[in-house]
């Protein structure tokens, strides 16, 4: 199987450091044209600069492939539709589009503030909402597009600290299983990866001992392919990619009880005591943490 993307436009958000770099890169190496789209801020979303994303386009045209610096904020759809028209203005067709930009804000529930909830909700969903409703009218008016949003096991499975996070990252994942049901009849996929990688926003999260096992690269491959032709009939997943493993998440049913409605409604203390009696049976919340 050899991968190629020539004659085709992708969109990285957040690609002037860390994962985004990574999968800009990989799609350019294989002949894409890449907007390499990053604010340039850090990584509370604070600040700004173009530098980020400049240097990289710089490392893509010095291997020989083709891509233009975006500074645009993806909370903000103006931007993104001026980031997209850029693209269509230089090359006349988007391709693929991967949704990778954010921010951190960690705080327990209790002492974070709304503000900080509602910036990280803006960055991660609205900005997954507002770079993929731009380019959604373009890639069914070619009949192809390919979409891969990041997601996080925060939001999948939760984690302490990151209520605003992982709302946003479920949000996203929810997102994804609605619109690869719209995009079918239009040849566009939609899916979802869930990364571990060392990068600037987990350098206080992944434990020092652990952070050369998790580098970004590992990450870009799977995204690389859900890109491809190849993959035109994987749509509506969730991966979980990290340190060379890929795993497809699947939700799991697990019955607990069942009978006619003849039989009359469940009582509380009956439907308590089946509930109580299958709880052996139920998968774990958080597979990767048991409980």
């Amino acid at each position: 199987m050899s991968i190629r993307y020539d004659g085709q436009v992708a969109i990285v958000t957040g690609s002037g450091q860390g994962l985004g770099r990574s999968h800009a890169i990989e799609l350019a190496k294989r002949g894409a044209k890449v907007v390499v789209n990053d604010l340039g801020g850090a990584t509370d979303g604070t600040g700004g600069s173009s530098e980020a994303a400049k240097a990289v386009v710089a490392e893509i045209e010095a291997a020989g492939g083709e891509a233009i610096a975006n500074g645009a904020n993806v909370a903000k759809y103006d931007e993104v539709e001026a980031m997209v028209q850029q693209a269509m203005d230089k090359w006349g067709r988007i391709d693929i589009l991967v949704n990778n930009a954010g921010i951190l804000r960690d705080k327990s529930f209790a002492k974070g503030s709304l503000e900080d909830f509602k910036m990280v909700l803006d960055v991660h969903l609205m900005g997954s909402i507002n770079c993929t409703k731009a380019v959604w009218g373009i890639m069914r008016e070619q009949a192809y597009g390919r979409i891969v949003m990041t997601t996080s096991s925060s939001g999948l499975y939760g984690n302490f600290g990151q209520t605003n996070y992982g709302a946003a990252k479920a949000g996203i994942a929810g997102l994804m299983r609605c619109l690869w049901l719209e995009g079918l009849k239009y040849g566009i996929t939609v899916n979802v990866l869930a990364p571990t990688a060392t990068s600037r926003m987990t350098t206080d999260i992944l434990p020092e001992d652990m952070q050369e096992n998790f580098p970004p690269e590992a990450v870009s491959p799977p995204i690389v392919y859900l890109c491809t032709d190849n993959a035109k009939d994987i749509s509506g997943r969730q991966f979980l990619v990290g340190g060379n493993a890929v795993s497809l998440l699947s939700w799991q049913v697990t019955p607990i009880a069942k009978r006619d409605l003849s039989d009359g409604i469940w009582g509380v203390e009956e439907i308590g005591e089946l509930m109580d009696a299958s709880r052996e049976n139920w998968p774990p919340i958080n597979p990767m943490r048991g409980g």
